[in-house]
């Protein structure tokens, strides 16, 4: 049964020319996703729930009724606790029970299948993928304590979603979020002043994290300093005699998007803590958590490139200007033609990364590949989901539409673990400590050397600039091309419109934004939308 249709004779005017803008299944309507991941009926269903009006108003209430900050009970007791509203948990327990966090560690799935998630609920509600990002990238940090790890691993992987306030060991399913940054420090973790004091068996904890995602996590993964050095630290939110553990959330933070999501700002005040890892090895133990989150926030910004990129086209399709369809305008057709090929690439890219993540012998160039694609597809999204936001005219620049929420959205993937200056500096490193990282890569853009002479051209040029590794200064410069050149050897391996892709980002010269590129038959790019 569908609703009653709703009225487009207003009596002044009948409404027209405004094409139906029905939700769109991110799995059955996406050709490189299927390719990528095969038949799937799990992911099938998944796609069909985010299609669903239930869950996209339940994404909309999220976005729009925000997460409340509640301090006190009604005697003036603390509680710290944040109040959702149902579509947050609603959206929470669909991802969880999709297997969130639980396909690449419960023998299910894998980390393709994983990412795949993310990026099908990035395109309808990204906020809730940040407290399950951060369940499944906690997952392998638990190995550094095998006590722990029994304890919380088997509820961090449990297709589940429980609110209840009490401790772990009394829950089937529990969520993991991560608290690292000071004010002081920034991404220089190691000028953190948080402090851990022994206490019998665990610590307490003494100092201030001025970003803490998803305050109502089960637990957290935070650091502090031990007279050996930071440490890596586990903080239970509620402890197992049925007390709350002090945890004291100052405020919720007031960002520009992601606005369901409920970042904050906290304090430890004698905190109860397990350390985890050794004393000294803090940034080592969290480390395998940082890694993980990397994986979505590289594939994320292909999600809500995609997002965008349909909202513009299924505009374009039904929209009629100047006695023709939008879509059938030569110059609409060369923008939404260079903005598709951004959204496949941005996916390639994202894909071939989290193949790299399920075999253990490419790890080096999973490391490597994971920062690439974060630093590029991140930087490219802002602009792309623009351009979008524009197609659609002054429709893209209004609350009614997804655009402008996407749009608040694009710079966080950026930002969040590890900024793009970070990123480049970590490529660098890496490419300086790990050998193997730097074969793997040099394998990778090697093997495809001799399928097209623009990409044999530009490999080219990128080793005569740089023979060894660049300046600090020119880093930015460095990471781009080598991700480009990256992008380039996956496109070809994995994409029909790798030619389109090579001719507009490799080949004749071409303007500066979108749809400046020569004149081509955009049908194989658009056919596959």
């Amino acid at each position: 049964m569908t609703d009653a249709a709703p009225r487009s004779d207003l009596g002044t005017h009948e409404v027209h020319n405004q094409p139906p803008m029905p939700a769109r299944d991110p799995w059955a309507q996406d050709a490189t996703l299927r390719a990528a991941l095969g038949d799937d009926a799990e992911l099938a269903a998944l796609g069909r729930a985010l299609a669903s009006d239930a869950i996209r108003e339940a994404a909309r209430d999220a976005q729009t009724r925000l997460p409340e900050l509640r301090t006190f009970d009604r005697a003036g007791r603390r509680i710290d606790e944040v109040h959702f509203h149902p579509g947050y948990h609603r959206l929470m327990a669909l991802g969880l029970e999709a297997g969130y966090a639980a396909t690449a560690w419960d023998g299910t799935g894998s980390h393709l299948r994983h990412a795949a998630i993310n990026y099908m609920m990035s395109q309808v509600e990204p906020g809730v993928c940040c407290p399950m990002t951060m369940t499944y990238a906690g997952v392998p940090a638990l190995a550094a304590d095998p006590a722990l790890a029994a304890l919380w691993r088997p509820r961090l992987v449990a297709r589940g979603y429980q609110t209840a306030r009490v401790s772990v060991d009394r829950k089937g399913a529990a969520t993991l979020g991560m608290a690292m940054t000071e004010k002081q420090g920034g991404s220089d973790v190691r000028a953190n002043g948080t402090r851990a004091v022994p206490d019998g068996e665990g610590y307490r904890l003494f100092g201030h994290k001025w970003f803490c995602s998803a305050p109502m996590c089960d637990g957290f993964l935070t650091l502090a300093q031990l007279p050996e050095g930071l440490t890596c630290f586990l903080v239970p939110r509620w402890l197992p005699d049925d007390t709350r553990n002090p945890f004291t959330i100052l405020r919720l933070k007031d960002k520009l998007g992601n606005k369901a999501n409920a970042s904050s700002e906290i304090e430890y005040d004698g905190t109860y803590a397990h350390r985890l890892g050794a004393p000294g090895r803090g940034v080592q133990t969290i480390i395998e958590m940082v890694h993980h989150t990397r994986l979505d926030t590289a594939m994320a910004p292909a999600g809500l490139m995609r997002a965008a990129l349909s909202e513009a086209v299924t505009w374009a399709r039904g929209r009629s200007v100047f006695q023709k369809r939008l879509i059938d305008q030569p110059l609409m057709r060369a923008v939404l033609t260079d903005l598709a090929i951004e959204a496949e690439a941005a996916l390639q890219l994202a894909l071939d990364v989290a193949r790299a993540f399920d075999d253990p012998a490419r790890r080096p160039y999973a490391r490597l590949s994971v920062a690439l694609a974060k630093f590029l597809s991140n930087k490219r999204a802002p602009a792309m989901i623009y351009e979008c936001m524009e197609c659609l005219g002054g429709m893209g620049y209004v609350e009614d539409t997804p655009m402008p929420m996407l749009y608040r959205e694009a710079p966080l993937n950026s930002i969040w673990e590890g900024s793009g200056n970070v990123i480049c500096l970590d490529i660098l490193r890496t490419l300086v400590k790990d050998p193997d990282a730097a074969a793997q890569l040099d394998a990778r853009l090697d093997a495809a050397r001799g399928q097209d002479p623009r990409y044999d051209a530009a490999l080219a040029d990128h080793r005569d600039r740089w023979p060894a590794l660049p300046p600090e200064a020119e880093a930015r410069w460095f990471a781009e091309s080598l991700a480009t050149l990256l992008t380039g050897a996956v496109m070809m391996a994995q994409s029909p419109v790798a030619d389109a892709w090579l001719a507009t980002r490799l080949g004749q010269a071409r303007g500066g934004v979108a749809g400046a590129i020569a004149a081509m038959d955009g049908a194989q790019v658009l056919d596959r939308l």
